[in-house]
């Protein structure tokens, strides 16, 4: 009997990284859940494997510490337990703008969105190219294609990088996506303690939705996925506009009061695809 494939997903407890669990266990994949919750990922792993009879490994893992970055892309690397799918969700924001505020913030953001990225992705590319098969799903932004603070050039690397891997692995049976999520509806706003009542219900997008056409685009080739018509409408327009025009170009939150974790690796819904922290200003 042919061994189920195994898909390995980041910040993989809550919102975003959940669903993609969710739904990679119910298209048939064993799972690698990675978070920093062990307590929470033994919850989540216990529910898939309820659920959907999959086979799921956990990872207690902090992205933005070198040593656990490590320890997860040897996982990856690992030929006896090969990974066939590699999605890049773990993520957080943060509070505050850039000049004068917490410098060390803003490096451990630029790991888990950036430095985790590549160093993942370097993993499970070199993998998957000697097995001639494979995906690899990056969870970018629509702040990608504006120019608001840190977060969005964190999420424009992310999302050039993956255009340039893609064309890398061209022909060699491994696919690369980077999918843009706008505001999108997680278990993590209240908690979070933010007031999203003011974004027009329009802009929302669940998680199931994301995920899906996150999937669906990442199966038929498409290196970059936009969920959503009026994201997609916004996104063209973004990348068309000038430069100089892109910021501010968001809707704002309406309120924030600081969580009681800032680093969550589920997306909480400041930032329009969800994620945690101070959100487009």
């Amino acid at each position: 009997m042919a061994s189920r494939p195994t898909a390995l997903v980041t910040g993989a407890t809550a919102g975003i990284g959940r669903e993609f669990a969710r739904q990679l266990a119910a298209r048939g994949h064993d799972l690698v859940l990675v978070a920093r919750d062990e307590e929470r990922l033994a919850t989540v792993a216990d529910g898939l494997r309820d659920a959907h009879g999959v086979g799921v490994e956990t990872i207690r893992a902090d992205l933005s510490d070198r040593a656990d970055m490590r320890r997860t892309a040897a996982r990856l690397a690992d030929p006896g337990r090969p990974v066939d799918v590699l999605v890049n969700n773990a993520g957080f924001g943060i509070n505050h703008r850039f000049v004068g505020g917490d410098l060390d913030a803003e490096l451990r953001q630029l790991d888990v969105l950036c430095t985790a990225v590549l160093v993942l992705s370097h993993a499970a590319a070199s993998a998957m190219r000697a097995r001639g098969r494979g995906l690899v799903v990056t969870v970018s932004s629509v702040a990608a294609f504006t120019s608001e603070a840190t977060y969005s050039a964190a999420k424009a690397w992310a999302t050039t990088f993956t255009e340039a891997l893609a064309h890398e692995l061209r022909g060699t049976g491994v696919l690369v996506t980077a999918v843009h999520p706008g505001f999108t509806r997680t278990e993590f706003h209240a908690r979070a303690g933010m007031d999203m009542s003011r974004i027009p219900s329009p802009l929302w997008l669940s998680s199931e939705q994301v995920v899906d056409a996150a999937l669906r685009g990442a199966r038929a080739g498409r290196t970059v996925v936009v969920p959503g018509a009026l994201y997609r409408v916004a996104a063209a327009a973004l990348q068309a506009a000038p430069r100089s025009w892109r910021s501010g170009r968001l809707p704002r939150r309406t309120a924030y009061r600081r969580p009681s974790s800032a680093l969550d690796e589920g997306r909480s819904a400041a930032r329009p695809d969800g994620t945690a922290g101070r959100g487009p200003a």
